[in-house]
């Protein structure tokens, strides 16, 4: 029997909804508009598509949306002082440093010159100790937008069997956190984990976020599982016409067809947890301006 699919962009759509809400309200009672600033460094053409993702949403919402760009020949210098500009502007509440960034910028020090209040990625150091200790802060969107899909599919998680593939800073070890804090039992495991299809069996709940395209197989599936594939990896087209003029397709770090046949739900790639992802940087720079300014948020 084929696994449920769960449907990413229509539940983004409704989260992107009570964001506008939120925003409508904010400027009502509190002549509020959430501001959201985006760096941009370069012209990488993915990067390119996502921040003119982002900035779309920004304005569906009601929000405003600020954009830097620097060249890709910028130095570190120079994007600093951008951010620091952007920490101190009022107007702005979010600050998003787009990535990756060319090899003459150290990332770990333009994400810690970030306001970690205005951090609305919610990589800053300080933001993943507040996370760390379950102290408020803001949370890395795409791991967040996973637990939104979780529970609006399976409801209560206490007790479930979770295994993250993949240990990254962004996803893997914010969503380890986020899956104990929900009280799961949860497993990390990694390209160097020792028997990995048995590890990944163990799960009630399987998050695949490696970077590597339909790693996981069928095999690898505990039957009635859910499976979430936070990967994006593009690959030849199938066509070989269209695969020699370049033209690519993206799928995820699962095998999607055979996990299919064994999951009980699955997240397609595109459309699973990608938009959610968007979403939720939307709400987090509602929150960042509720919190910065000291008025109630309303989607609290």
């Amino acid at each position: 029997m084929a696994a449920r699919v769960i449907d990413g962009r229509a539940c983004a759509a409704r989260l992107r909804a009570r964001v506008a809400e939120a925003v409508a309200t904010l400027e009502r009672q509190h002549d509020l508009i959430p501001g959201l600033a985006v760096v941009l460094v370069g012209d990488d053409p993915a990067s390119e598509i996502y921040v003119r993702n982002k900035e779309a949403r920004c304005r569906e919402a009601g929000m405003r949306s600020i954009e830097k760009r620097l060249p890709a020949a910028a130095s570190q210098e120079e994007l600093l002082d951008v951010i620091w500009t952007l920490n101190a502007d009022p107007r702005v509440h979010g600050v998003l440093v787009q990535l990756p960034l060319p090899p003459q910028i150290d990332e770990r020090a333009i994400l810690s010159a970030v306001d970690p209040d205005k951090d609305v990625d919610g990589f800053h150091v300080v933001n993943a100790g507040r996370l760390s200790v379950n102290l408020p802060g803001l949370r890395p969107c795409t791991p967040e937008g996973v637990m939104i899909l979780l529970r609006e599919t399976l409801g209560e998680l206490t007790g479930a069997r979770a295994v993250v593939l993949g240990r990254s800073n962004i996803v893997g070890k914010p969503m380890a956190q986020l899956l104990l804090l929900a009280d799961c039992t949860v497993t990390v495991a990694h390209s160097r984990s020792r028997d990995l299809p048995a590890l990944c069996r163990e799960a009630d709940v399987l998050v695949a976020a490696v970077g590597r395209p339909e790693m996981v197989r069928g095999g690898w599936i505990r039957p009635g599982a859910t499976v979430i594939d936070v990967g994006v990896n593009r690959l030849p087209s199938r066509d070989p016409v269209k695969a020699a003029a370049g033209k690519t397709r993206l799928v995820g770090d699962v095998a999607y067809a055979e996990v299919a046949e064994v999951a009980g739900a699955i997240t397609p790639v595109p459309g699973g947890v990608g938009p959610m992802t968007i979403a939720c940087l939307l709400r987090n720079t509602v929150t960042a301006a509720a919190r910065v300014t000291g008025v109630a948020s309303p989607l609290d």
